[in-house]
């Protein structure tokens, strides 16, 4: 964008300033462990009761292994606060065992994502930082995430494009200290689905000068063409009833809004999406989730209430344990 169309060319002065040099909330420190099935937690939860929330959990479990068993994909859709709070490592357990093959991100949890990697911390003091002018104003940040975007935008050749995978191949490159913490680059580096969704103007690194809206709105179409494909491949397979599973975690309206379309591009298509299970995963019940994730669109949806840094660790133990050897095997 040139000075002379710019709407408001002073934001290319906004100061900034070295992300490491910022108080951050959250730290690896804290991160969640991924302890090997308990021997016997299949029988607990085999033991839940089978009431309400009991049943609802049970068959969400069984769901999630029948379609893994069955080849088909299990989507986890997470907002940031899964990330914030320290489950990192638990969702990159899951997708090195084969249970989950898509992640897709809000660009908050794309933010996490980035500045964990990069320095181990991340979730600045909001109260302090935006009366000092200073919130979202870390460089590195600001300028990683439009890296990423460009890179989705424009990849190599052989590259797909996309800004998830944008995201993971320059951070798998630039090898930052905690890149094994990293969604994206795990994503790639397992040739798993990733895709990031981004509200312009939502975003603190939107703020930044290196923001590129034309890399943006390429990367960002293309990841919700990549969505449309997965949802449209969460069908069951002719003459099964497993399909697929997309999970909402922790989203309340973005990634909601983006499976709701994808569901609708699937169908206009003439993909049967009878068979698949929705769920939706939160500490409370939000609206939109609700109704575009579990409600509307076809298949059996489900709706579990829990804080993530319980809720998830449960539901990933559950599964692995009903898996043989704690894994989808390498034939799925």
């Amino acid at each position: 964008m040139s000075e002379t169309n710019h709407p408001f060319p002073r934001m290319r002065d906004v100061a900034l300033y070295p992300l490491a040099s910022r108080e951050s909330l959250v730290t690896t420190e804290d991160f969640c462990a991924v302890p090997e099935p308990v021997p016997g937690f299949d029988g607990f939860v085999d033991a839940l009761p089978d009431i309400y929330a009991g049943t609802h959990f049970k068959d969400l479990v069984a769901r999630i292994v029948r379609a893994r068993e069955a080849g088909r994909p299990v989507v986890m859709a997470m907002g940031a606060h899964v990330l914030k709070v320290g489950l990192a490592p638990l969702v990159i357990d899951l997708m090195e065992r084969g249970v989950v093959t898509h992640v897709a991100l809000n660009s908050a949890g794309a933010i996490h994502d980035f500045e964990i990697a990069t320095v181990g911390r991340t979730s600045e003091r909001v109260e302090t930082q935006l009366p000092a002018g200073l919130f979202g104003f870390a460089d590195e940040t600001g300028r990683g995430i439009a890296e990423g975007a460009r890179r989705g935008a424009h990849p190599g050749e052989g590259e797909a494009l996309g800004f998830g995978r944008g995201l993971g191949r320059m951070l798998l490159e630039s090898a930052p200290e905690n890149v094994h913490l990293s969604v994206p680059a795990t994503a790639v580096r397992l040739g798993l689905g990733v895709t990031c969704h981004p509200s312009i103007g939502a975003d603190i690194v939107h703020m930044h000068p290196a923001c590129d809206g034309a890399d943006l709105g390429v990367a960002a179409l293309a990841d919700f063409q990549h969505v449309c494909r997965t949802v449209s491949e969460l069908a069951a397979d002719a003459g099964s009833e497993s399909g697929g599973v997309w999970l909402n975690v922790g989203c309340a309206v973005i990634l909601p809004e983006i499976f709701l379309k994808a569901v609708s591009v699937a169908v206009n298509l003439g993909v049967d999406l009878s068979a698949i299970t929705t769920g939706n995963l939160d500490m409370i019940r939000q609206y939109r989730a609700e109704t575009n994730v579990v409600r509307r669109p076809p298949g059996t949806g489900i709706t579990l209430v829990g804080q993530h840094e319980i809720l998830l660790p449960l539901l990933r133990m559950a599964v692995i344990s009903k898996l043989d050897g704690g894994r989808v095997q390498e034939s799925v």
